[in-house]
């Protein structure tokens, strides 16, 4: 499935940034390096954005940096979060994660009172899909197995848990910067959430 695309030059005219501040908001990890897409067209190379993405990227760090530093919103953009932890009583009482996904996670993840980020992200994105009724429990299940097999694999990756669903048999997959991908006519795309958009609702909410 292709992402729509947005030129540089249409990004600028239509959130009224300039081009110092693009740059300088790629520098400090604002903005992944993966979004830059460069593209031949007649006029030569440009470069491009995937256009829901970008903007809604640039609308939240346009809201959040009066009270945030650069340095400070670069790590609520940021995947990963090693210092922080929470405990199940307290993701229950603050409405967090449901009681549901928690059990869901631990039978397939061992874990104590306390849950490091990590493993807190996981039931989150879990709890997501499954209050969006996306999923069922069966697939939250093969989305929890499926990362359990290959985290590994995709430590320090940004990727994208994906579900699909031909003839009421489900797949999941686990994908690392891929905006384009195609499958046949007769598979629905059922699902996609992305590590960092799950990372950053999840460090909001926690803080």
């Amino acid at each position: 499935m292709e992402q729509e695309l947005i030129s540089k030059k249409e990004l600028l005219e239509l959130t009224g940034i300039s081009y110092g501040q693009l740059y300088r908001w790629k520098r400090k990890q604002l903005i992944p390096e993966d979004w830059f897409v460069r593209k031949s067209t007649f006029t030569g190379q440009e470069t491009f954005f995937p256009k829901q993405s970008i903007l809604a990227r640039i609308d939240k760090i346009k809201n959040m940096k009066d009270d945030l530093s650069l340095d400070e919103l670069a790590d609520v953009f940021s995947p990963f979060a090693d210092g922080l932890s929470m405990t199940k009583h307290e993701l229950l009482e603050r409405n967090i994660v449901s009681k549901t996904s928690l059990e869901l996670h631990g039978q397939l993840f061992p874990d104590g009172p306390i849950l490091p980020f990590g493993r807190i992200l996981y039931a989150y994105m879990l709890d997501k899909l499954l209050q969006a009724g996306e999923i069922s429990l069966d697939e939250g299940k093969m989305m929890l197995q499926t990362i359990k097999d290959n985290e590994a694999k995709f430590e320090n990756k940004n990727w994208s848990i994906v579900f699909l669903r031909k003839m009421g048999v489900s797949s999941c997959l686990m994908i690392v910067a891929a905006d384009d991908y195609a499958f046949d006519a007769g598979t629905k795309l059922v699902a996609r959430m992305s590590i960092a958009a799950g990372s950053e609702e999840l460090k909001l909410k926690m803080s």
